[in-house]
């Protein structure tokens, strides 16, 4: 019975989320571990809308935010120990959100 450890990493900085994509990468090489990825979602364009007046009843805005969110997604196979200090003990940037997914994989024969 083996674990599989899917880490979807989110930036709206791409350089920084490559940068973070690649160092996983070459741990996992490292290791010998066995990795899927990196998979990319294509960008998400996001708009928010600034108000000149946090109580305003004429709805006048300032320019709306626009900004890119980039996404890419791991998977470690095994290596529990790996991807658990990937996952919990790595300092990953501010800027870089990470969601980390366990899923408990059995063999056909069980």
């Amino acid at each position: 019975m083996s674990f599989v450890t899917r880490l979807t990493l989110q930036s709206g900085d791409r350089a920084v989320l490559d940068s973070v994509v690649e160092d996983i990468r070459e741990r996992v090489s490292r290791k010998g571990a066995q990795m899927k990825g990196p998979h990319s979602a294509p960008p998400e364009r996001l708009r928010v809308p600034k108000y000149k007046r946090p109580t305003t009843d004429d709805g006048t805005q300032f320019d709306a935010w626009d900004y890119t969110v980039y996404q890419r997604e791991v998977e470690i196979v095994g290596h529990d120990e790996l991807a658990h200090d990937i996952a919990a003990g790595s300092p990953f940037p501010d800027s870089v959100h990470v969601a980390v997914e366990v899923e408990q994989v059995r063999s056909q024969g069980s």
